[in-house]
């Protein structure tokens, strides 16, 4: 039914105990530099993407202010027909101005809650 465990056989090479160490020292050193180049591989790899992220990054941001520079335009010459040319640049105007206090207003809340939560309170007020 069971096998009987086999027998273990193995024959010891006599290396001395600075001989051991020298291998391993070694195959530390082989192991290091294998790790290095590894890693510098790694940071040329992410190097070479980042710029490639950050010029995506901002040929998307300067679309998206075209996208909204039309928008605002377009809105613009819609009221202008309604209300007047200086009455829907003065709407324009304020409610960009609105949007832009609102998002301001919003991450200097988040800026004083970071800082709270990292307990850093500087002293100064934003």
């Amino acid at each position: 039914m069971l096998d009987p465990a086999p027998s273990l056989d193995l024959e010891v090479e006599d290396i001395s105990f600075a001989q051991d160490l020298r291998l391993l020292a070694e195959e530390a050193r082989t192991l290091a530099q294998a790790e290095l180049a590894f890693q510098k591989t790694r940071a040329a790899y992410v190097g070479a993407e980042v710029r490639t992220i950050a010029l995506f990054g901002t040929l998307a941001a300067v679309f998206v202010f075209f996208a909204l520079m039309a928008l605002v335009f377009g809105l613009v010459l819609s009221l202008a027909s309604v209300i007047g040319p200086w009455a829907a640049t003065a709407v324009g105007t304020l409610a960009l101005l609105a949007i832009a206090l609102a998002l301001g207003m919003s991450a200097r809340g988040r800026v004083r809650r970071m800082r709270s939560a990292l307990g850093n309170d500087g002293g100064g007020d934003l």
